[in-house]
């Protein structure tokens, strides 16, 4: 019996086994999963109460906790990578323990606040980074004279700690972060590097800007004293002068009146079929009065299951609330499925806003960096238009790119 790996994609928790896998010699299959639906059905939870992944299914039964199963995979084989007698294989554990109880807890309030998984708490993230920089000073000093964790090859205690690592160093080690501690970055580097490590997690880039959270518009908004009141009548005068100072206006509305009406676009959009409602857009656009942009996600080969990417965009849109005025989205993520899992997942989308440029409060949303940006002819670039409003290729317009799912902003 091969043995089977239940997870989803980029789960760097179900590298540790899959790459102790590759040293060892042995087979894991890693069959079509959605993480949404399959681990609710009655097979599953059969042998994996806990519905959680990843989950390993052995010739001798399910194992769960992904430090667990990668100890059992470096077992087979005979192999020593999990250390040649008690002692080594201690010293792996204490590694092993180490990143379990020094490293992953602060993925919780610094990385999985950024992606939204976890409420953020700045005193908590800050913690976070102050314990993930002694955890590198300490690092450091240990692989001062060696070049693995263990000694002069690579083992089990390698492989979990990279994993444990693996976000990090993808998401929030920046140069200047990461800089002070030249023999981690070794080591990380040369680990990683690895045939049987490449073999998993494939190309890896190190983080070039760290990823910072952004709360949405709503959670930062002041609210008013309750007892303030709106006016203030002097003694002498003989109106009610108003101590409230005026909104700051936005530049969009200065601009010369367009021909080009957005709302009317949106509503003639949500109430017609798109035989009808695309043509009026190419109709009706004014093209000096409103400007349209493709954006296309820069990191799709670290996007996991759907929903997630679902919630990334959704995030996206809830820091914008300020732009609905000026602004119509129409985003889509693409992928191939195959047996519940997703083949080549990608994020485009498409972007009608009032001017010519991004709009200030598309520059100060921090997701916008996350996306490189293009400017579109409404003319040439017309197949793009239609298949990013219908939902569905027009003329090449997904560029051979198959529809998933899709979200408006309007």
């Amino acid at each position: 019996m091969v043995m089977k790996l239940y997870t989803y994609p980029q789960n760097s928790r179900a590298f540790k086994s899959l790459i102790a896998a590759k040293y060892v010699n042995v087979d894991i299959e890693v069959p079509a999963f959605n993480f949404e639906t399959d681990r609710l059905t009655e097979e599953f939870k059969t042998n994996f109460p806990l519905g959680k992944v990843p989950a390993l299914l052995t010739e001798q039964g399910p194992l769960f906790e992904s430090n667990t199963m990668a100890r059992y995979v470096a077992r087979l084989n005979n192999s020593t990578i999990y250390g040649s007698d008690a002692y080594t294989a201690a010293l792996n554990d204490q590694w092993i323990d180490y990143a379990a109880n020094e490293i992953d807890p602060n993925a919780i309030p610094w990385l999985y606040a950024i992606l939204g998984y976890y409420d953020y708490n700045a005193k908590d993230s800050n913690k976070a980074k102050e314990n993930m920089k002694k955890v590198l000073a300490f690092l450091d000093a240990q692989l001062l004279n060696k070049p693995f964790l263990t000694g002069f090859r690579v083992a089990l205690a390698d492989i979990i700690v990279v994993c444990s690592l693996f976000n990090f160093y993808k998401m929030v080690f920046e140069p200047t972060f990461r800089s002070p501690y030249v023999n981690v970055n070794r080591w990380f580097t040369t680990c990683i590097n690895q045939p049987n490590f490449k073999a998993v997690i494939g190309e890896f880039a190190l983080c070039e800007k760290m990823m910072v959270y952004v709360a949405p518009k709503k959670e930062v908004k002041e609210e008013k004293p309750k007892a303030a009141p709106k006016k203030e009548v002097k003694e002498d005068a003989g109106d009610d002068e108003v101590d409230e100072k005026p909104k700051k206006k936005n530049p969009l509305d200065e601009l010369a009146p367009s021909t080009f009406v957005l709302d009317e676009f949106k509503r003639t959009y949500s109430n017609n079929e798109v035989s009808m409602s695309i043509p009026w857009f190419f109709e009706h656009f004014d093209k000096e009065g409103f400007s349209v942009y493709q954006c296309t996600y820069q990191y799709n080969h670290e996007l996991g299951p759907v929903f997630k990417t679902c919630n990334l965009v959704g995030g996206f849109f809830q820091r914008l609330e300020t732009l609905h005025k000026y602004a119509f989205a129409s985003m889509i993520i693409f992928g191939e499925e195959q047996g519940g899992a997703v083949k080549d997942q990608t994020v485009s989308g498409l972007w009608v806003f009032r001017g010519q440029d991004l709009p200030a409060d598309m520059k100060d949303c921090d997701d916008s960096l996350v996306y490189d940006w293009k400017k579109l002819d409404v003319a040439a670039d017309k197949a793009i238009i239609e298949s990013f409003l219908a939902w569905e290729d027009k003329n090449g317009g997904f560029a051979g790119k198959k529809f998933l799912q899709g979200k408006l902003y309007k």
